[in-house]
């Protein structure tokens, strides 16, 4: 009991306590816009009890994960790993909502497994890279393991990609993106990558993505080609984020938000929301925090105490910064 007691201690002075605190500074922000959005009392709260019930969730997952060593964790990776391409098949077969197979519905709850997917493929990365170097750092720089590692991502990579789910897929790529570099891959993978990056963008563009997905990318560039179609969210969302001004137009009152202009108003533009009824200081005060989430995450990889735990974090690091950037 005494050598628990001294453990739990032990847990508590090495957490990150600004993590924690910027994290729940965001879950509020967040819970206040999505309110809003759906009207306050009188409106829709499933989404709003939805996200307080997933955050109690979360708070006791990481308090579980908080008493687990991560080499445990390192143990079980393979398992964790199968389980995961499992999960992302069997959603294959789930009826698809808005076009996607991209959910489970288990009575009440709804959830996606690409999001545990997210940590399963981190972390089954990490693992991989410390199997490699164990003679050495240099060993990820050879082709045929650093093939290994890129086979590892590509099969969850391409099942999200079939449900479809680019913005997750392109999560994945950029968590290893950050590992490998951290791992210490050569300047002349990441020039060649760069260089096939700029070959074959062009070609996905033309022969691969889908029409819809080209059409995504077109009104992104230019929002005036189609503005009664594909090009309306985006300049309703300008249009939100510039009549907030700097305190904003306050709750329950922004124009776009409240008649019906922004959709998705609760997911896809969210930030839109808050920068019109909480204004730029609210909306700027989120990339502040995210900023400082994601730079005290980094110094949680460069303090770890060995390479699996780095890596780990590096991933995590990749996923945070991919999804504020992808949705702001």
């Amino acid at each position: 009991y005494i050598e628990g007691g001294r453990y739990v201690k032990k847990i508590l002075k090495s957490l990150d306590y600004m993590i924690i605190i910027i994290s729940i500074l965001l879950f509020g922000i967040g819970i206040i816009a999505l309110y809003s959005a759906n009207g306050g009392v009188n409106g829709d709260t499933s989404e709003v009890t939805k996200q307080i019930v997933w955050f109690l969730v979360g708070i006791a997952g990481m308090i579980v994960v908080l008493m687990i060593d991560y080499d445990l964790l390192g143990k079980l990776w393979i398992p964790i790993y199968i389980l995961t391409i499992l999960s992302l098949i069997a959603v294959l077969f789930t009826p698809p909502i808005n076009g996607a197979t991209s959910w489970f519905n288990i009575g009440p709850f709804s959830f996606q497994p690409a999001e545990f997917a997210k940590i399963a493929v981190v972390l089954f990365m990490a693992n991989v890279m410390v199997k490699l170097q164990q003679k050495g750092r240099e060993e990820i720089n050879r082709f045929c393991k650093l093939g290994i590692i890129l086979a590892t991502v590509a099969v969850p990579t391409l099942l999200i990609i079939k449900q479809p789910d680019y913005g997750t897929a392109l999560a994945f790529l950029v968590a290893l993106i950050f590992m490998l570099y951290v791992a210490g891959i050569n300047k002349k993978y990441i020039i060649t990558a760069v260089l096939l990056v700029v070959i074959l963008v062009p070609l996905a563009y033309f022969f691969i993505l889908p029409e819809h997905a080209k059409a995504r990318i077109d009104v992104y560039l230019n929002p005036n080609l189609d503005p009664r179609g594909d090009g309306y969210n985006i300049i309703q969302s300008k249009l939100a984020i510039g009549a907030g001004q700097i305190f904003g137009m306050g709750l329950f009152k922004g124009n776009q938000t409240q008649l019906g202009y922004l959709y998705p108003k609760t997911t896809d533009f969210i930030f839109a929301v808050i920068s019109e009824e909480m204004g730029f200081v609210v909306a700027g005060a989120i990339i502040v925090l995210y900023v400082i989430l994601i730079t005290k995450s980094i110094q949680v990889a460069k303090t770890a105490k060995d390479d699996l735990g780095s890596y780990i974090a590096t991933g995590i690091v990749g996923i945070f910064f991919f999804h504020m950037l992808e949705n702001i």
